[in-house]
């Protein structure tokens, strides 16, 4: 039964993913975005971000740059709303990175020293708590194409730390590690911008788009090691024929997949997962409409079902 329920849902969500389609209790639809700065860097950027995700219709949003456009976009699309910053800041503060939007209310907050780059909400979704972490890590050291530097993979793993994104992440792996541990009782996901590609898009099916590079990027090393998967490349396990390109600059060969939404928990299971994304100003199609798109980022869209 369980089998034909899951067969079924997915039949569903193959073709309502971006639809409107009334989602069922059990069955949740999360969004990961980095909104580029508030999605102020173009004209009426903000609002075509509350338009686009009005079309998307997820339950949850895991937003990155939010920059004081968080509240006005969770009121427009009537959400609650919840600033990963210490408690009491004003919820339009400019200067915080990240955000949690819901269709469900909120339980406990997730705190961190750390909230500029990680922090997060309990959500109540009937009669089940998850916890929701947005995430950003700085993007050094960062190069265009990591393949053309000349570093074997010795190298490379040491060039991978010698930059802001891996201390970032050494300071909150413990955290990651104690989601890990409890998410056989409080199920978890991680959306965000971790700014780094990820090993299971280096692999030896792909190595010859990396100069024959097979290489074990170590931030999503690790977090599968500790138990948390990928969303997207578990649905899309193919990196050539689904390689979610989320960073992609015109006129520059820097094309990574660097957004993701990670998740762990017996009773979790993604039943879906998109990427789209489209240049800064251009138009994206989603059932049909057209939008002007807001960010520099690709976003990701991953569907969960909730066993019981």
């Amino acid at each position: 039964m369980k089998r034909q329920l899951i067969f079924f849902l997915l039949l569903s969500v193959q073709f309502q993913v971006f639809g409107h389609q009334p989602i069922s209790a059990d069955t949740i639809k999360v969004l990961a975005w980095n909104i580029y700065g508030g999605a102020n860097e173009i004209p009426n950027g903000r609002y075509h971000a509350i338009d686009i995700i009005r079309e998307l219709n997820p339950d949850v949003v895991l937003m990155v740059e939010t920059y004081g456009s968080g509240k006005e976009i969770a009121e427009s699309l009537n959400m609650n709303f919840h600033l990963v910053a210490k408690e009491g800041t004003p919820l339009d503060d400019k200067g915080v990175n990240l955000s949690i939007l819901s269709k469900h209310p909120f339980g406990d907050r997730i705190d961190t020293p750390h909230s500029f780059y990680l922090g997060g909400r309990e959500i109540l979704i009937g009669e089940h708590r998850i916890r929701f972490l947005s995430n950003w890590f700085h993007y050094t050291p960062w190069h265009d194409a990591p393949e053309t530097l000349g570093m074997n993979t010795e190298e490379l793993l040491g060039w991978e730390k010698t930059g802001t994104k891996w201390e970032m992440f050494q300071k909150v792996l413990p955290y990651f590690k104690n989601w890990s541990q409890e998410a056989g009782r409080i199920p978890v996901i991680i959306g965000g911008d971790m700014n780094t590609p990820s090993h299971l898009d280096w692999g030896e099916e792909t190595k010859a788009q990396h100069n024959g590079l097979v290489f074990p990027w170590q931030t999503t090393s690790l977090m599968e090691s500790i138990g948390y998967i990928d969303s997207y490349r578990e649905i899309n396990p193919n990196p050539i024929a689904h390689p979610g390109i989320t960073w992609d600059q015109k006129e520059k060969k820097d094309e990574h997949r660097i957004d993701y939404i990670y998740y762990k928990g017996s009773t979790l299971q993604a039943i879906a997962s998109e990427i789209h994304k489209v240049d800064l100003g251009d138009t994206i199609q989603i059932n049909g409409t057209s939008f002007t798109y807001p960010s520099d980022h690709g976003f990701v869209l991953t569907t969960f079902i909730i066993n019981k």
